[in-house]
């Protein structure tokens, strides 16, 4: 059993929901970005979602975007959040990635499919790829038994949504909304129906992601999703302490921990 699933197993005992927490790569340096990863960790942060910083990421929100930018403009390379991939592992907990699809062809499907899970990596989200056209990822994956995880909205149709769940492993990334990433004061009820219509289908994990900032939200999901995935709020976190980020960080996921338990 992966380490992702092992979290999954444990959270599901413990009737609560799994925390998954999402940096990009490189914010707002690479060295400093790990000491972000371990305090999110130190906070009650479950798995870990790195996001590989993309020059056209139409999924990011603002708050996204402007990390992204930040750790582009400092150098970060798909080699440099190899490094941070080897260093956060180390930590125990699951180290997922994030990514658009072009950055993977550009650094070659099985090379990176080799190196990552060399490295440690549980699994890939890949937000723009389509199961139609990831063939090579498909078998690159299974080779180094890497999850495969695909995203669906609550405007995905019944029967590609079975399509969808035919193809992932890990969880399912459910989009809790059609927009894009970023800090809401609510989360859409769209996402407990995609949930309940994804339960219908499978019993692979769903988690629910885009939206969610506080103990609250996190607490409202947790009723009904295996897993809440949080990532403009520590962002913002990060950009509004920028000395030293680390205390703010770790008190967010102390919060959105206690939210996935059922605490609020």
């Amino acid at each position: 059993m992966s380490a992702l699933s092992t979290v999954f197993e444990k959270a599901k005992k413990e009737n609560r929901a799994v925390l998954i927490g999402y940096l990009p790569a490189g914010f707002p340096t690479q060295e400093s970005s790990i000491e972000i990863i371990k305090a999110m960790i130190e906070g009650g942060v479950d798995a870990i979602e790195i996001g590989f910083p993309y020059s056209d990421p139409v999924m990011d929100g603002p708050v996204i975007q402007e990390a992204a930018e930040t750790a582009r403009a400092a150098g970060i390379t798909m080699k440099k959040t190899l490094e941070i991939v080897k260093e956060t592992v180390k930590t125990g907990a699951p180290i997922l990635m994030m990514t658009y699809w072009n950055p993977i062809e550009k650094y070659g499907v099985a090379k990176f499919a080799d190196d990552f899970a060399a490295a440690g990596l549980e699994g890939l989200i890949t937000p723009d790829l389509n199961f139609e056209e990831a063939d090579a990822w498909l078998k690159a994956s299974e080779k180094n038994d890497l999850h495969r995880i695909f995203v669906v909205a609550p405007s995905t149709a019944d029967v590609r949504l079975s399509d969808v769940i035919s193809h992932c492993s890990g969880f399912i990334y459910a989009a809790s909304t059609m927009g894009v990433t970023g800090m809401r004061t609510a989360v859409s009820s769209g996402a407990n129906e995609l949930v309940a219509r994804l339960r219908e289908k499978t019993e692979t994990p769903v988690a629910v992601g885009l939206g969610v900032s506080t103990g609250k939200q996190a607490a409202e999901i947790a009723k009904y999703a295996d897993g809440v995935i949080v990532g403009s709020a520590f962002v913002k976190a990060i950009l509004a302490n920028p000395q030293d980020p680390i205390p703010a960080v770790k008190e967010l996921a102390q919060e959105l921990a206690r939210g996935v338990r059922g605490e609020f």
